[in-house]
């Protein structure tokens, strides 16, 4: 299969990215230029990734203009027919704002922009991202200041019974409780799907966590899922 990264004025983890999926896990990765609309390389086999950073300057909303780019109304049709999309902290941003993801990404809740380690934990075992690591703590970096995850109770409540949570923040043992929110995003959300479970977005950088040099690996077991077949949705 074969990786697009796409590449918005702004980008800065568009290198962290490609560099983690062609050298860490020797994948075929294509840069996408925000300007261009071809993505007929690509079929629904294939990935495409919005990575982090701060696309157009974050001015308006992060990912507001990132949305109207050429090449995201060819990734939306691309999540339309099926193929698999991936949005990595500003790359959710633009997930949500484009209407792929529902939701949207507010400010930090302690008004700081946050750089760390934290701890992720998932229970969906429904969505090829997430069906292998099922239970597993993971230690991923996050670096963000609009990562709180926001919607309204009735969106919450159906994100849960559709299972399209990924994951959730925890702590070390893999408990939600105590100092383990980064952000404030309700219900420790730290990444969702879609309803079909082809397009993905979460906050914290699993790039940033597949280097053997940096003594963390466990970004590897994230991304290895993309490339797994997706389900047909039933």
């Amino acid at each position: 299969m074969k990786f697009g990264v796409v590449i918005f004025p702004g980008s800065n983890c568009d290198r962290d990215m490609i560099g983690a999926l062609r050298h860490d896990l020797q994948q075929e990765v294509i840069p996408l230029w925000h300007k261009d609309k071809n993505i007929d390389a690509f079929n629904t086999d294939d990935c495409i990734v919005l990575p982090g950073g701060f696309s157009y300057g974050d001015y308006l909303r992060c990912g507001a203009i990132a949305r109207f780019s050429p090449m995201m109304q060819s990734v939306i049709d691309f999540a339309d027919r099926g193929g698999k999309v991936l949005g990595v902290c500003n790359g959710f941003q633009i997930l949500c704002e484009s209407g792929l993801l529902p939701g949207v990404l507010l400010r930090n809740e302690n008004q700081q922009f946050v750089c760390k380690n934290i701890y992720l934990v998932s229970d969906n075992d429904t969505t090829i991202l997430t069906k292998d690591i099922t239970g597993k703590v993971l230690r991923i970096p996050v670096a963000h200041g609009e990562g709180r995850y926001y919607a309204d109770d009735a969106t919450l409540d159906e994100l849960e019974r559709n299972q399209q949570i990924l994951f959730y923040y925890c702590n070390e043992n893999g408990e939600q409780k105590g100092k383990i929110n980064p952000n404030g995003s309700l219900r420790n959300i730290a990444g969702i799907c879609n309803r079909n479970k082809n397009v993905f977005g979460m906050m914290p950088h699993p790039e940033r966590a597949t280097s053997e040099a940096l003594g963390n690996t466990d970004g590897r077991l994230i991304l290895k899922g993309l490339m797994q077949e997706a389900a047909v949705p039933a």
